[in-house]
């Protein structure tokens, strides 16, 4: 749960602060969308990861397309990741603990079938971290976990990147209205405030 707050907030921070961020970030050059495909790919690959902040990151900071490709192909890196550490670390993860916890209506699919993989993404949580342990430890071609991976997380992700930039644009241009009615009307915080960072610090 701490985890989930502290990538929202993070996602907040960066949509706030997104002139600047973008900035720094095109800075690196044509380095900056493999920069980003990595992190995705090395954070959704990770057990109970959390990927909806970083998937909305990535459409604040490269808007709508480029966040929804960016989002895309890392997705199917971490589903490459994903299953060649399960493979090797399977055993410490309790997967029939797991499997005993899913619902009913999952159980009617057979474990490690295409239909399996796919309803066990849909469960909240802990379902993506099931389905890549399954595969993983049914030796499911890595192919099927890919595509069974990405046809639930990639329309995800990419509602989220396009959401991601719209609430970018949403809030500054609330800010420049906001502004711009201060700076019309005269408004005596706006001023108390550009007073305050204009006006030089008097010495002693």
């Amino acid at each position: 749960m701490g985890l989930l707050a502290v990538s929202f907030l993070l996602a907040f921070l960066v949509i706030r602060y997104q002139p600047r961020v973008e900035h720094e970030i095109r800075t690196i050059g044509f380095m900056a969308i493999p920069l980003a495909i990595a992190v995705f790919a090395l954070v959704a690959s990770a057990p109970f990861s959390v990927t909806d902040a970083l998937a909305i990151m990535d459409g604040a900071i490269f808007g709508p397309v480029e966040g929804s490709i960016v989002n895309a192909i890392g997705l199917v890196f971490a589903a490459m990741l994903g299953y060649w550490i399960n493979v090797r670390a399977s055993h410490l993860l309790d997967l029939h603990e797991y499997l005993a916890r899913l619902p009913p209506w999952v159980k009617r699919f057979p474990v490690g079938s295409p239909a399996f993989l796919l309803a066990v993404r849909v469960i909240p949580g802990f379902g993506g971290t099931v389905a890549t342990a399954t595969a993983a430890a049914f030796r499911v071609p890595v192919w099927v976990h890919v595509w069974t991976m990405c046809a639930i997380a990639v329309p995800i992700c990419t509602l989220l990147a396009v959401f991601g930039d719209r609430l970018t644009v949403f809030i500054h241009s609330t800010e420049w209205r906001a502004q711009h009615y201060c700076e019309t009307h005269h408004c005596p915080q706006f001023h108390f405030r550009r007073f305050r960072r204009e006006t030089p610090t008097p010495s002693p």
